[in-house]
């Protein structure tokens, strides 16, 4: 719900019940969000942490994993949860939507697993161990998120991760195109499938140069004024960034341009809605309107009020002290 208006005609939203104190900030102002500063969603990691599946289910109630990505996003970095939440499933196996959230989760973190055990290093750089460990844990995890698609044919969900886990193992283009589709099927504007598709479009991975940014530019355009696909320009541009030999790429007049009137069109607009996860949107932006050296980032970060998300600043070596570098030069 939302309270009186403030600067620019937006209004301000009232006190979130479920949100978690913040954190004391670092003396830059900076801090790492946790469980997308929500007490119900760190209730669920906190469960899948123990290994307490009964708990799992009852703080899994007020989501929904299948169309949820940020939520569970948050499952997919918990380590050991793999080697038990299908086994601890098959209590209720009778019942399609929890055992195929047990696979969905599942699927999900054998995806990050796999990537963990293979690096980000270039591929010239992994070992023969390291490549047979990342496609076994991708096997398990095309094999679970496949069933959590079947069981829950509406969930987009999966198809997300079926990306992701296809880029790793080099699946045809034609089933990744498929696997697409089928999740544009679902939901024609979810933000993460196509996030991962300007990742799928990038050169590293055998796309062609321009392709991820009009991908990009063609759904932001179908989408409505203060949808959050504006991101997925701002991502293009990033990925741009990544793939330049050049630090200041992104320092063009019309690239500052166009990441200003996605800003305004989409995070910045009056009808952007706040869900679990906002934060993640606005670092995407903050950092790529800062690489491009635009005022608007000033902005994204007062509205941050200091809050980081690994993502995307991943790609920097040392992403929280560049956060707060950008964040205090503009």
């Amino acid at each position: 719900m939302f309270g009186k208006l403030f600067g620019g005609g937006r209004e301000r939203p009232t006190a979130d019940p479920h949100a978690l104190p913040a954190p004391r900030k670092q003396k830059n102002g900076v801090y790492a969000l946790r469980a997308l500063g929500d007490a119900r969603v760190l209730a669920l990691v906190e469960a899948a942490d123990a290994g307490d599946w009964q708990a799992v289910k009852a703080a899994l109630a007020p989501f929904d994993l299948g169309h949820e990505e940020a939520v569970l996003g948050q499952l997919t970095d918990v380590g050991g949860l793999e080697e038990w939440i299908v086994r601890a499933a098959e209590e209720d196996k009778d019942d399609k939507r929890l055992r195929a959230t047990a696979l969905l989760i599942s699927g999900a973190r054998h995806v990050a697993w796999g990537w963990e055990a293979r690096t980000s290093a270039r591929a010239v750089d992994v070992s023969r161990g390291q490549w047979e460990t990342f496609h076994e844990r991708l096997r398990i995890a095309e094999e679970h998120l496949l069933e959590a698609a079947e069981l829950q044919p509406d969930w987009v969900t999966p198809w997300r991760h079926l990306l992701t886990s296809g880029r790793g193992m080099s699946v045809d283009d034609s089933v990744q195109d498929a696997r697409l589709a089928a999740g544009l099927r679902r939901d024609p504007l979810d933000l993460d499938l196509h996030l991962e598709w300007v990742s799928h479009l990038q050169p590293r991975w055998g796309g062609q140069p321009g392709q991820a940014l009009e991908f990009a530019r063609k759904a932001f355009a179908a989408a409505p004024d203060g949808h959050r696909l504006g991101c997925a320009v701002a991502m293009a541009h990033i990925e741009d960034w990544v793939e330049s030999d050049s630090r200041d790429c992104l320092q063009d007049p019309r690239i500052r341009t166009e990441l200003r009137e996605a800003a305004e069109r989409s995070i910045l607009h009056h009808a952007y809605e706040r869900r679990l996860g906002w934060q993640g949107d606005y670092n995407i932006f903050a950092m790529a309107l800062s690489l491009a050296g635009s005022s608007t980032a000033s902005n994204v970060f007062r509205e941050l009020d200091g809050v980081f998300t690994e993502w995307p600043w991943t790609f920097m070596a040392d992403p929280q002290k560049v956060y707060a570098r950008f964040r205090k030069a503009f």
